[in-house]
């Protein structure tokens, strides 16, 4: 009887306390990389008053939003994306970011997907990025007005006139009718909501790689693949949504057998290194002088 009691109770401790957990929250960044100043627009929802070039929105409670980017300059059109991924592929919320980018050729503006981190603890954020959280409801604007009253008063000439035995005082006033001037000044003024948490970094430099064992499953599942293009895939499916060191892209590029798909996953990898100015390393899994060639005249176009 004591085992058939304890064992829904035991039950109900559990949800309770898993009910009780804090629910996991992401956090996304925007930022232009032209330095176009917007507005953010998250499920019709604008998130900023003042327009940004970088901005950080943290506890979003949501894996997914439609997001719209307004931007300050109205020659500028507006940027609709549907479905705004802010969880990885087994829904776990993550750090996410993502840039506005101006294609060269056209002109056109895009929101594009950059990169996707784990979300780290006691992140200080950079002095360029606003940080806001989401929910937190943006203060109205303030309004002063100010009145200033200005009298004129009328010009007066006192004289006396004598008259033997009379003595007069007379008051001459100018014919200037009193006038009294109001001036009204009204002067509203924005705030935008700034919180001084852990600002977040843009891309993977200077963040933390893949750990150990988490890249060694990794570098198996490539492995595992049976076509080189399958291989490139995974690869490219694991390094976005993950911090690759120098060595970590090296030992995936010797996976490969040809020296093209090196060399490609060496390009889309740059981004996602947590090292990039020792991204030379890389070089070293090229047979041929000229993939370095070509991977070090494409890292200095970004």
């Amino acid at each position: 009887m004591t085992k058939k009691l304890l064992t829904p109770i035991c039950l109900l401790l559990f949800i309770f306390t898993a009910s009780a957990q804090p629910q996991p929250a992401a956090n996304l960044t925007v930022f232009s990389e032209d330095g176009d100043k917007f507005f953010l627009i998250l499920n019709g929802e604008r998130q900023n008053n003042v327009a940004q070039t970088n901005l950080r929105m943290e506890d979003l409670p949501q894996p997914y939003y439609n997001a719209k980017i307004i931007f300050e300059d109205k020659t500028i059109p507006e940027i609709n994306k549907n479905y705004l991924q802010l969880a990885d592929a087994d829904g776990a919320m993550m750090d996410v970011t993502y840039k506005i980018k101006r294609d060269k050729n056209n002109g056109k503006v895009t929101l594009k997907y950059f990169s996707m981190v784990p979300i780290q603890q006691n992140y200080r954020a950079p002095e360029n990025v606003t940080v806001v959280r989401y929910g937190t409801p943006m203060p109205a604007a303030t309004t002063v007005t100010q009145t200033t009253t200005q009298t004129t008063s009328p010009n007066s000439v006192n004289t006396s006139i004598n008259v033997p035995g009379v003595t007069m005082n007379v008051t001459i006033n100018d014919p200037v009718v009193e006038t009294t001037t109001t001036h009204t000044t009204t002067t509203t003024t924005t705030h935008q909501t700034e919180v001084n948490t852990p600002p977040v970094q843009v891309g993977c430099n200077g963040s933390y790689p893949m750990g150990s064992g988490d890249f060694s499953s990794a570098l198996s599942t490539i492995k595992g693949q049976g076509f080189s293009d399958t291989q490139l895939k995974t690869a490219k499916q694991i390094a976005s949504s993950n911090c690759l060191s120098t060595n970590q892209i090296s030992e995936i590029c010797k996976v490969f057998g040809f020296e093209e798909t090196k060399l490609d996953f060496a390009k889309f990898a740059y981004s996602h290194c947590t090292e990039q100015k020792n991204y030379f390393k890389v070089n070293n899994v090229f047979s041929f002088s000229s993939s370095s060639d070509d991977l070090n005249e494409y890292i200095q176009g970004h």
